[in-house]
């Protein structure tokens, strides 16, 4: 088991960090043409615009929510006087709320994905690989703030962090830090750290589109007109 946890949350994370920026790289140099979401609004619109904006603003913010919790040093956080527990609590408001939006889009998504024949008719099975690995992914997630509401102290908290900031500091204890996580935390992990695998062979790699255009964020709406 310690060989096994130290693969999957000590060099596991490596690997796909390679994979995901290597298979970027690949795909856009071989395959511009399929650098794109794939859209199909022209299909049928539906609930398509609610869904895009409730999934989009809950994986944003569970994105970003991760992004600065976890690397933000423990040591700022005991600077600015704000105790675990209380760190912990917030995340678990935070996550939960920006989960269920995220959830509530993603469900719709899938419903008009699965259930419209003509959308059903243009998606892959890369696509619903995808959809069924994001909603595990962000169940498993949901599910882990019930198991730390009977933990509050903050403990499972700072091992995260100090997971996640000794991965990214390539210091080689990180997975140390995670051999008491209960599997559910491990099990969530594992299908996030995956994501970034699939990442690159996905319709995922237009979020790179959105990062590298200044102007992407205040462009104007495509229109599409119906004849």
């Amino acid at each position: 088991m310690n060989t096994l946890n130290q693969f999957v949350f000590g060099i596991y994370p490596y690997i796909a960090a390679a994979i995901f920026l290597f298979g970027s790289l690949a795909r856009f140099e071989r395959e511009q043409y399929t650098w794109k979401t794939d859209s199909s609004q022209m299909l049928h619109r539906g609930a398509l615009r609610l869904g895009n904006i409730l999934f989009h603003t809950g994986i944003l913010g569970l994105f970003f929510g991760h992004l600065f919790g976890l690397l933000t040093p423990v040591a700022v956080w005991d600077w600015l006087g704000v105790p675990h527990g209380v760190k912990q609590i917030a995340a678990m408001v935070a996550g939960g709320v920006m989960g269920t939006l995220c959830l509530a889009g993603l469900l719709i998504l899938i419903h008009r994905r699965l259930t419209n024949a003509r959308v059903s008719a243009v998606t892959r099975r890369g696509d619903k690989l995808l959809l069924l690995w994001l909603l595990t992914t962000l169940l498993l997630g949901l599910s882990t703030i019930g198991v730390s509401s009977h933990h509050t102290d903050g403990h499972m908290m700072v091992e995260l962090m100090t997971w996640a900031q000794h991965i990214v500091t390539l210091q080689g204890d990180a997975a140390s830090h995670l051999a008491g996580a209960p599997l559910l935390f491990k099990v969530h992990l594992f299908m996030g750290i995956t994501l970034f695998v699939i990442f690159p062979f996905t319709r995922l790699v237009h979020v790179w589109s959105g990062f590298a255009s200044v102007t992407y964020l205040g462009r104007a709406w495509q229109l599409v007109r119906p004849r």
